[in-house]
């Protein structure tokens, strides 16, 4: 539960400048933030963490890449992925193999746990992500989508 604020002129999330009125780049950041809160919770249960959920979803769609190819696509640090990596080993959730060309480079795959722990976390997020856009045409959500896009094209 949040605690009110100590200034009552400060207002809540969707109100003077933490809404319509607010900075663009604020407001992606405070959306961004109610989001991750959102999947934490979601994925509670499975213990998997947002990071954790963008790495098993990158190696699923991208089988055989590497932990620098994962650090770049789940937009994360490498030392952020190698710490997940080894733990999605040590689980049983993800195997490393050597490139057959470049062996110092390990290639990353899920396993068939992983896979099943990863189309149960996919349910669970595919369910928030329709709450989120229950209110949007298909039209205003392809919108949204492209705007989306091109801010993390273009900047």
């Amino acid at each position: 539960m949040r605690k009110p604020l100590l200034d009552p002129k400060i207002l809540d999330p969707g109100a003077g400048k933490r809404g319509e009125a607010g900075h663009l780049g604020y407001l992606l950041r405070q959306a961004s933030l109610a989001w991750r809160a959102r999947m934490e919770h979601a994925l509670t249960e499975f213990a998997v963490t947002p990071p954790q959920f963008a790495a098993m979803t990158m190696i699923g769609a991208y089988p055989g890449l590497s932990s620098a190819d994962l650090a770049r696509l789940s937009i994360l640090t490498p030392a952020t992925i190698a710490g997940i990596v080894a733990n999605l080993r040590r689980d049983g959730i993800a195997t490393a193999r050597p490139h057959p060309v470049h062996g110092r480079i390990l290639q990353l795959e899920l396993t068939d746990s992983g896979k099943s722990l990863l189309a149960r976390c996919k349910r669970r997020v595919y369910a928030l992500e329709g709450e989120l856009t229950a209110g949007l045409s298909a039209e205003d959500e392809q919108a949204v989508r492209r705007w989306l896009a091109g801010v993390a094209t273009h900047g």
